[in-house]
């Protein structure tokens, strides 16, 4: 789609076309499978538990995967081909974020970074749902994906789809991009095509800062084929012995702590900018690594590697040694992708192939370089020419200027106030809140949850100072959050050591929910503060990221948040809450209830509607509701990021229904759910997926406030505007560009800059 923009996800998916099937006998060079919320960004796992193997009387038992179809309500009355597949439709996600790269109107810098997303996408992808698949085949489970699959017609499908979207990427970066960003003074270049004095020093930088970090690892008798860990670049490598007469395989990895494309410019301050990358430069030099040798072929080669942690949650076992454990584990999951140089010859990949027992059907071949997550590095050279403009985050104004002499209790205790992020500052609203309460003399408690933060996060150094200014700190820090398992590792010993309550969770639950509270004693009485989010406790996604946070010191939701953070850190136990729903027990059956609302509305005649931005649509009782909702006549309008399996615009089943999704500069975060004939709004952590709903802990509150529900309608009103660009979803299936390219088109990220006032 040429004028869109697309970001990356927090880890989940899509899909659309019809898909060109694999035979067993289809050669590696047949089949490619190239490998984002943000950004983030969490794919779903399996639960540690065990199931019976399907068809089998003897009552086996083997590993269970995560359930392919929630159960309850049978719906008898809908269709049974009524879902889209939930991996395509990852994939068909990242095809808009491709697209995005494709589009010639983006700068080039940013067409640069979306080849990025694309690529760290595609990794997190196969390293989790794609193993997760390879795990179910070899384990012969039977459970079929909610559209009728099973992990081969997945699996086959899936290498299909990535044979195109491999193929378009190769084309857009090889034939598009290089050449534009050449036009503009920035090159990537291979050893051949640089000049003999650019050579030289770039060989004076090898013997200085690549060399003595290499290990050649060779391969004979004496030596076994080397451990080859996920996603590291590496060079095969083929040298002889002209004496003996023998040729002998070795191995090159390419260090990981020198920057993958080398600027070959002295003067960095001049506008010209040429790379080399670095495996370029290191073959270039093999000589010296194998003197004596005839090095006769060298290429390229990454293995992406079954990433995804099975803890064991005992009760009687520390959570926080046994992530560590896995952690240590992780490193040697299965080989489950193999990408490969174009050029490689026949000898060499029938070598890697038996070696780290791959699959020829699991290798990818690409023309450019692999791995094109090294295209951030881009991002950080000084051309805002080409990039997009900068953005300054605008003060909310209950806090802004004027205001800021009041303290933010202060400022609650009139009412209470939506951010809007990035558009709003995090600094001075999340952050200050946090910041206020760990000085505050008259604060007695802290309690928040944290799932993903950054490394020099203000949010756990104020924790820690509240801590050590003796209040009463706990912190639900999510050791489970996937690829910040170590990080959050780190932060959970350095609150400890500061005196902060630290908590891990329930057994068998993520804690997914952005929640804080504070407790302040002011006069007889003490009252509570609250914050409640979409988006994660992190300063600097939340400058990219788009969510919603809800500050308050109402009543209610402080004594929600209590009872939460009771069940949270203790044994209590709440299954139902005063303004807020939490999962696992609450949100699919509050949401599902108020979905039947709109629908009893309908059915007497009065108006009825429900409009909803989430960044996935996976749950099939969710998905059951709306399609019932479209069958009584509410309009249903759906604004989602990533994956959905919902069939829109289908006669007699969803023609009520529309499916747009948006992607930008910024990451589409947040959660939003307007029932219109109820007039209820609500905000929180929770997409409607099994794992959020079934196997995690997740928080959406009500927002009853007139002058913040007009908000929420007037963000949803710019994201479901007709002429808002945008793909929407056709009853085929497939994602179309919308509007056309003769319509008059408006951005809806650049209409929240200029609606809270930030900067560009």
């Amino acid at each position: 789609m040429r004028d869109n923009s697309g970001v990356s996800t927090d880890g989940d998916d899509r899909l659309s076309e019809s898909m060109r099937g694999t035979s067993d006998e289809t050669t590696p060079r047949q089949v490619a499978q190239h490998a984002p919320e943000a950004i983030t960004p969490e794919a779903g796992t399996a639960p540690d538990e065990t199931v019976t193997r399907g068809g089998e009387s003897d009552g086996a038992r083997v590993p269970a995967a995560p359930p392919a179809v929630t159960r309850a309500v049978a719906s008898t009355d809908l269709p049974e081909n009524r879902y889209l597949n939930r991996e395509l439709s990852w994939l068909d996600f990242n095809a808009r974020v491709l697209a995005v790269a494709e589009d010639r109107s983006q700068p080039p810098l940013e067409r640069a970074k979306f080849l990025g997303i694309f690529a760290s996408n595609l990794d997190e992808f196969y390293m989790v749902r794609v193993a997760g698949l390879k795990r179910r085949e070899e384990t012969g489970l039977s459970v079929r994906s909610a559209d009728g699959l099973s992990p081969h017609e997945q699996l086959t499908r899936i290498s299909a789809r990535n044979q195109d979207l491999v193929e378009r990427l190769d084309r857009v970066f090889l034939d598009e991009l290089l050449p534009e960003l050449e036009a503009n003074g920035i090159r990537i270049l291979s050893w051949t095509r640089l000049e003999d004095r650019d050579r030289e020093n770039l060989t004076r930088y090898f013997e200085d800062h690549v060399f003595p970090v290499l290990t050649p690892l060779a391969v004979d008798p004496a030596h076994p084929f080397p451990y080859i860990s996920g996603l590291s670049l590496n060079l095969a490598v083929m040298v002889t012995d002209t004496e003996a007469g023998i040729k002998r395989f070795a191995r090159v990895k390419v260090p990981d702590n020198v920057a993958r494309l080398i600027r070959v410019e002295d003067d960095r301050d001049q506008l010209q900018s040429t790379f080399i990358p670095l495996e370029e430069l290191i073959a270039a030099h093999l000589d010296k690594l194998f003197p004596g040798m005839e090095v006769t072929e060298h290429h390229i080669f990454r293995v992406t590697r079954n990433a995804d942690l099975e803890v064991e949650e005992d009760r009687d076992e520390d959570l926080l040694q046994a992530m560590e454990r896995e952690l240590a584990r992780r490193r040697f999951g299965p080989p489950v992708r193999l990408e490969i140089a174009d050029t490689m010859s026949r000898t060499m990949l029938d070598l890697l192939l038996r070696e780290l027992d791959v699959d020829p059907h699991d290798v990818v071949e690409v023309r450019g370089l692999l791995d094109l997550s090294c295209m951030f590095q881009l991002g950080k050279l000084q051309r805002p020419d080409l990039k997009g403009g900068p953005i300054v985050p605008a003060t909310h104004p209950a806090f802004a200027e004027g205001n800021t002499s009041k303290s933010i209790f202060a400022t609650l205790r009139e009412g209470d106030v939506l951010l809007h992020h990035p558009y709003h500052a995090f600094s001075t609203s999340v952050q200050r809140f946090i910041e206020q309460a760990a000085v505050d003399p008259q604060v007695l408690a802290i309690k928040q949850t944290l799932y993903r933060t950054s490394g020099d996060s203000p949010i756990v150094n104020s924790l820690i100072d509240a801590a050590e200014a003796g209040k009463q700190v706990v912190a639900l820090v999510e050791l489970k959050a996937r690829f910040d398992e170590q990080a959050n590792i780190q932060w959970a010993r350095a609150l400890e050591r500061s005196g902060v309550h630290v908590v891990y969770g329930l057994v068998g639950l993520k804690t997914h929910c952005k929640t804080a509270l504070v407790v302040r004693q002011e006069g007889a009485t003490l009252r509570r503060y609250c914050h409640l989010g979409t988006g994660n406790y992190n300063p600097k996604t939340a400058r990219t990221y788009e969510d919603l946070g809800l500050l308050t010191a109402d009543d209610d939701i402080g004594a929600d948040l209590t009872d939460l953070f009771n069940v949270l850190t203790g044994y209590a136990r709440h299954d139902t809450y005063r303004r807020i729903l939490v999962s696992p027990q609450g949100i699919r059956t509050g949401i599902v209830e108020r979905i039947e609302g709109e629908i009893a509305l309908a059915r007497t005649g009065k108006p009825a509607g429900i409009r909803m931005k989430i960044n996935s649509l996976v749950d099939e009782q969710i998905i059951d509701a709306l399609y019932r909702a479209s069958l009584a006549g509410v309009p249903v309008r759906i604004v989602v990021r990533g994956i959905c399996a919902l069939q829109a615009g289908v006669e007699g089943l969803s023609e009520n229904i529309e499916v747009r999704s948006i992607l930008g500069r910024f990451l589409e975060h947040s959660r939003v759910f307007h029932f219109q004939g109820a007039d209820e709004h609500w905000i929180g952590s929770a997409d409607m997926m099994h794992r959020n709903l079934d196997r995690r802990i997740e928080a959406q509150v009500q927002v009853t406030d007139p002058r913040l529900t007009s908000e929420l309608d007037s963000l949803l009103d710019s994201a479901l505007h007709p002429q808002t660009r945008c793909w929407v979803l056709n009853s085929k299936g497939d994602w179309e560009a919308s509007p056309r390219q003769d319509q008059q088109v408006r951005d809806h990220q650049t209409e929240m800059l200029r609606l809270h006032g930030a900067k560009v």
